[in-house]
């Protein structure tokens, strides 16, 4: 990880967790659940959605309620996919599963409460004109035709009586991790008024690139590091950008995706090397 993208990340990982911190002071169990979700996570989404403002000259005010808007339905979808009826997982970011440290039912409450808050963020005054059209692209990038379309895929896929070809595990990631990843980095793009192209580019193939990651991580991580449950996939069967690629094909188709993703920025010139640097911490993070 390169020092000048530490600190980027280190400086929105604060941002984000003040934030959330003054939105979500409550003491009640609820709050505790919806705040216990977003602890402990990269905010990688977040850091995408203050770069791309950052490159836009969007007002920090803006970018702070999309920043924890994406983190919040990020955590929503990852608590609701490590119930019994899901994944069924006990341990997420090092932790115990939200559904573990209290029980299902405060699992379900608090990921339905963390969806309706990041709308209700994206609705503030301060995100100004453009509001709208952002809103409209998380309902989509986050529901049937995105990321929970993706899950619907991924479930049917463990019942399917032949494993999901190479094609077809692409667009069941593209929507079920890449969706989310895209909407982050064109989100400074979108709340300019500004053409998002180049971010979306960025962003396909990153989110790609990200999940390949995810399936060498799940053959070769440590269970401790990677802070969840490891070679689950491999044991249940399931295709996997590795079980068809092959490991080392894997790697290698990997980080043409990142030369593809650092080469969508060229028109930010200098200006989007930590985006660059992000796409490269995708394929060497540990966790």
């Amino acid at each position: 990880m390169s020092a000048g993208f530490a600190a980027a990340l280190t400086q929105a990982q604060a941002k984000i967790s003040t934030h959330m911190g003054s939105c979500l002071g409550q003491t009640d169990q609820l709050h505790q659940a919806m705040a216990y979700a977003l602890r402990g996570g990269k905010m990688l989404r977040g850091f995408l959605v203050l770069e791309s403002a950052r490159l836009h000259s969007v007002p920090d005010a803006a970018a702070l309620e999309a920043a924890l808007a994406i983190e919040c339905i990020h955590a929503y979808s990852l608590v609701h996919d490590d119930l019994p009826c899901m994944d069924d997982d006990d341990l997420r970011r090092g932790q115990p599963t939200l559904h573990r440290k209290w029980d299902e039912a405060t699992a379900v409450l608090a990921g339905d409460s963390l969806q309706s808050f990041a709308f209700e963020r994206l609705a503030q005054d301060s995100l100004g004109p453009h509001a709208i059209p952002l809103i409209r692209s998380l309902a989509q990038a986050a529901g049937k035709d995105g990321m929970v379309s993706g899950q619907m895929m991924d479930i049917a896929a463990e019942s399917a009586a032949t494993p999901l070809t190479l094609d077809q595990i692409t667009t069941l990631q593209a929507r079920k991790t890449g969706c989310l990843i895209e909407w982050s980095a064109c989100a400074g793009a979108i709340l300019a008024g500004d053409d998002p192209a180049p971010l979306r580019h960025y962003a396909q193939a990153l989110g790609l690139a990200f999940q390949i990651a995810d399936d060498i991580l799940d053959i070769e991580g440590d269970a401790a590091t990677v802070g969840k449950a490891v070679r689950k996939d491999a044991e249940a069967g399931k295709a996997t950008f590795v079980s068809l690629l092959g490991l080392d094909h894997a790697k290698i188709r990997a980080q043409e995706l990142v030369d593809l993703a650092c080469e969508a920025l060229t028109p930010y010139g200098m200006a989007g090397e930590t985006l660059k640097d992000a796409a490269r911490f995708v394929i060497s993070r540990d966790s």
